[in-house]
């Protein structure tokens, strides 16, 4: 009897535990509110192997732009000052900037060219 008081203890505490993981879809997770205006044009940056295919990607200042990660493997970036941090499960989001030129890196070990994975937003 009580094996099977237990037993269903247990399954009701998983059943909660994984109704509770769901609710949001992958276009809608991790959405902050800026995500929901309408971008006026769409930046692509590309993470392959130890590179990201440009130098440098350049943004309007004072509008907003859809970030697009396309990533070859297992990459991410964080833009420091800015909401950007995109990798694995979340690789788009809607930003408006200030002017200014913001250096980023790979924020995921990848590595032995890891450290040579930089480049630049530049928003004028």
């Amino acid at each position: 009897m009580r094996q099977s008081i237990a037993a269903l203890l247990i399954l009701g505490a998983l059943a909660f535990a994984l109704s509770a993981c769901g609710g949001k879809s992958d276009e809608t997770a991790g959405a902050s509110p800026a995500e929901s205006q309408t971008a006026s044009q769409e930046i692509v940056i590309k993470a392959s192997n130890w590179a990201f295919d440009k130098p440098e990607y350049i943004v309007p200042k004072d509008t907003p732009v859809k970030i697009v990660l396309e990533l070859d493997g297992g990459h991410g970036i964080k833009v420091p000052g800015t909401d950007i941090n995109l990798g694995p499960g979340h690789t788009s989001t809607v930003v408006t900037l200030k002017a200014g030129t913001y250096d980023f890196r790979c924020s995921i070990m990848c590595g032995k060219g890891h450290n040579d994975m930089v480049s630049k937003l530049v928003v004028q």
